[in-house]
């Protein structure tokens, strides 16, 4: 019983070792987790100060760098302005863009510069590193001629009537309007409606257009074969001129009278026979 006694005392204690084993196993799996998330900090720190660097040079930037004089528009290049005001546009173009720099173009000045002239539709701007920029001017294109005053004067899509352009050559259908000359810059009502129309014609027909009018269907547009066109009102135009070419061009029908475009998916002739020759 001694030597039983005196044996089992020299034997190791299992719970004790157990519970060392686990504390071991626990220090262990703790380790990565805390340099995991140092390395997280480390980069949040590093990612925060690139913001800093970045938020700074981008406010230099707009602050400075942007409107040094090394990059100051000197040499500037105006193309489009093709009408009677071209030189006036031009002019004015330049003279705010020498106030700019290269790096720093604002487009909304240059069009303010050229707000006057109705014959501007849009303007854009190419720099050309360092001190160069292309202005491109697009003019506005006149698809009819009204009477104001005792002259005739061309008139774009929108509306807008264009005094800078000459009608001498203009090969254009005169709309039946009367416009006061103290107001006389935009059409408006049904005028408006013919101008959204044939502002919509494909090239290929514009030169058959002879005249254009309203009836009680709203546009009618009549070509020099003879046929009229219904368009009812400026809505869908290009639709509806798709149509009627897509009719005209019809080699099977003949003798048409009108086309009624007023439902550009499902167009109705009028006078429609068989083409000659036709089976």
């Amino acid at each position: 019983m001694a030597r039983s006694a005196a044996h089992a005392a020299r034997l190791p204690r299992r719970s004790s070792g157990r519970r060392s084993g686990r504390r071991s196993a626990r220090s262990r799996r703790s380790r990565p987790d805390r340099r995991g998330r140092g390395s997280i900090r480390i980069w949040a720190r590093r990612v925060a100060a690139l913001a800093v660097v970045a938020g700074a040079l981008a406010a230099a930037y707009q602050l400075w760098l942007r409107d040094l004089g090394v990059v100051a528009v000197q040499d500037v290049e105006v193309v489009g302005a093709a009408s009677a005001d071209g030189a006036q546009i031009s002019a004015a173009l330049t003279a705010a863009a020498r106030e700019m720099t290269t790096l720093h173009v604002r487009a909304e000045e240059l069009r303010a510069a050229v707000r006057a002239y109705p014959t501007v539709g849009s303007v854009s701007a190419e720099p050309r590193f360092p001190n160069g920029l292309t202005i491109e001017v697009t003019e506005r294109r006149p698809v009819a001629v009204v009477e104001v005053d005792g002259r005739d004067l061309p008139v774009a899509a929108d509306g807008t009537l264009l005094p800078g352009l000459s009608s001498a050559e203009l090969d254009l259908p005169a709309l039946e309007v009367t416009i006061e000359p103290e107001s006389a810059r935009r059409l408006a009502g049904g005028p408006l409606e013919q101008a959204r129309v044939l502002g919509a014609a494909p090239k290929p027909l514009r030169s058959l257009v002879e005249d254009s009018g309203e009836d009680s269907e709203g546009v009618v547009v009549g070509l020099a074969d003879g046929i009229t066109l219904r368009f009812g009102d400026g809505s869908d135009a290009e639709a509806k001129w798709v149509a009627a070419a897509r009719i005209l061009a019809d080699g099977e029908l003949g003798g048409l009278s009108y086309i009624d475009l007023r439902a550009p998916e499902r167009p109705a002739v009028g006078g429609a026979s068989p083409a000659p020759g036709a089976a």
